[in-house]
């Protein structure tokens, strides 16, 4: 029987001792197999990244710390690019919709140039009303500016010493009329020097009686564009009263860049459009180019006569021309698509795809000629056959920067953004109350006149735009938003107060350019908006350092230089 128990206790001791090595192994045993898996991982150099953000970089799968997003394996494919070079995954060229197009060479017998401009007052047809004798304005009766007036209707009532004495004169000279005749027509016609009729001497003659109060009668029909007195002023002879303008035939006013030059001549046929009347077309001729140019922007003003016996043009109108010009002797012309070319002051960039077959993208810098029917005319810098992103280009570039490559902005290849910078661009859209979303509504509204404003130079109006918009984003910031949207909400506040302060047009449009970045990343998080708004870019804002601007037209209308560079600047982003 003991040695039975005995047996019994060497089994079980020799199956325990089986199980542990089983269980625990020895100390030089293999790890599990997902520890050893995430070795090979470390031991590979696997890092991972983003698709929507290049620059976040981390050395195991998880989210972006921006967008929250699955991060992806990096393809370390890239090494060895150039500078010029950018390579992305096939996910974020989906994402970022980029569309590509092979260029070509082509000839036609026409082309088309689109030009950009305003309608003006025909100067040809304007008028000053002056004063044609000294005296006191007794009664004015042009009330406001943009009246329309006829010839012959009283304008004013003027007291003058010397009109007085003059009729004094007159009804001494009547009485002697038959013994001087030569002495009543001298006087007579002193009166008529003094813009009063025969009927009017007539009169005086007749009465007997002299006049204290003489009217002023318009000499021209038209609107009155300027009230130069008001009632009481002295005025001498040939001080201005009234200035009227005929707007029966306006100008529209173009500028021209000096590689266009070439194609424009007197008697041109063009046609005309504008935003106020986008489905009809006026017909004009060209009847004048500047023999100038214009300096500062390179352009010159190209000029055309339009009827407005309707009056539907309004001067100030921002308008569109087409000319067509004759592609003489149908020479083969490079083009490249507008959307694909990117424009930093004098520099014209475009990203070409070198392989078809490869997601890699190369900063080519481009020498560009005439807009012409949606494509540039292309001198250097590309060759027929290559492939070149059509849509999507400043996504590519806003890549290309991140990743610290050559770009548009960053030609030095410089990287931009680290870590969380950007956060406000790029990051997810969020949820506000809708008690914000519409008080965001009336504030972008504000922004867009007074970036019409600054575009007009009308310094006075946007100080009035400013003040209304503190109060706008003062209650934007107060609304139920994420701490992030009251910040920016808050800054723009500051922005517009700021912008109260400011007395002159240039001060007002440095203060802008802050207003303008934080409005734009209000936007970006504002989920549901139920507009279209355009990022556009001007390069040479801001000393060249480039600045933003919101827009609800594709078309540039530059709110930092007004009429000096109406048109400089290009469409970055869109925010829907």
């Amino acid at each position: 029987m003991k040695n039975k128990n005995l047996l019994y206790v060497g089994i079980a001791v020799v199956v325990g001792l089986l199980l542990g090595y089983l269980i625990f192994g020895s100390g030089s045993g293999t790890k599990p197999e997902s520890d050893h898996d995430h070795d090979a991982e470390m031991a590979s150099g696997q890092m991972w990244t983003c698709s929507m953000h290049p620059q976040i970089m981390q050395p195991e799968p998880g989210s972006c710390p921006i967008c929250g997003m699955d991060l992806i394996p990096a393809d370390s494919a890239g090494e060895g690019l150039t500078q010029n070079q950018i390579k992305m995954t096939d996910n974020a060229i989906a994402l970022a919709g980029v569309e590509t197009v092979v260029i070509g060479s082509g000839a036609t017998d026409t082309d088309q140039v689109k030009l950009s401009g305003k309608v003006a007052v025909n100067q040809e047809s304007d008028a000053v009303q002056s004063a044609y004798f000294d005296g006191r304005i007794e009664q004015l009766n042009i009330n406001f500016e943009g009246e329309e007036v006829r010839k012959g209707q009283k304008l004013a009532t003027i007291y003058s010493p010397q009109l007085v004495a003059a009729q004094q004169e007159l009804l001494t000279a009547s009485g002697l009329k038959s013994t001087q005749p030569q002495l009543y027509t001298a006087v007579r016609n002193k009166l008529k020097l003094w813009k009063l009729s025969d009927s009017q001497i007539d009169q005086i003659e007749a009465s007997g009686k002299v006049s204290e109060n003489f009217p002023v009668y318009a000499n021209v029909s038209g609107v009155v564009s300027s009230i130069m007195v008001e009632e009481g002023d002295y005025v001498k002879t040939g001080m201005p009263l009234v200035k009227v303008v005929n707007l029966n035939s306006v100008w529209a006013i173009f500028d021209a860049y000096e590689s266009q030059l070439s194609l424009f001549k007197k008697e041109q046929s063009m046609e005309v459009t504008t935003n106020a009347y986008p489905n009809e077309t006026f017909g004009a001729k060209v009847s004048f180019v500047d023999p100038l140019l214009n300096n500062a922007t390179r352009t010159v003003k190209v000029r055309a006569e339009l009827d407005n016996k309707k009056g539907l043009l309004k001067p100030g109108m921002f308008i569109q021309g087409k000319i067509d010009v004759a592609n003489h002797g149908a020479m083969e012309m490079l083009t490249v698509p507008e959307s694909a070319v990117l424009w930093t002051g004098k520099r014209s960039v475009v990203y070409v795809r070198p392989n078809p077959t490869e997601p890699i993208f190369e900063l080519r810098e481009v020498e560009l000629g005439n807009l012409m029917d949606g494509a540039y005319q292309v001198y250097s810098g590309l060759s027929s056959g290559e492939e070149v992103v059509a849509k999507g280009t400043f996504t590519v570039d806003a890549a290309a920067q991140l990743q610290g490559k050559k770009s548009m902005m960053n030609p030095k290849g410089e990287m931009s953004m680290t870590g969380h910078e950007g956060h406000g661009a790029t990051g997810m859209k969020m949820d506000f109350s809708k008690a914000a979303q519409q008080t965001f509504d009336g504030l972008l509204d504000n922004y867009l006149q007074l970036k019409d404003a600054l575009v007009a130079s009308d310094q006075q109006k946007v100080k009035q735009l400013a003040e209304a918009g503190a109060k706008q984003a003062k209650e934007l910031a107060s609304k139920e938003m994420d701490a992030m949207g009251q910040s920016h909400a808050s800054k723009v506040a500051g922005d517009f107060k700021t912008m109260t302060q400011k007395t002159t047009i240039e001060e007002q449009r440095k203060v802008f350019i802050s207003l303008s970045e934080n409005m734009i990343l209000i936007g970006n998080q504002m989920k549901g908006m139920d507009k279209k708004l355009y990022v556009q870019h001007c390069p040479m804002a801001d000393n060249n350092k480039g600045a933003n601007w919101l827009s609800l037209e594709k078309e540039i209308r530059n709110p930092y230089y007004g009429d000096t560079m109406l048109t400089c600047g290009s469409v970055v982003a869109t925010i829907n």
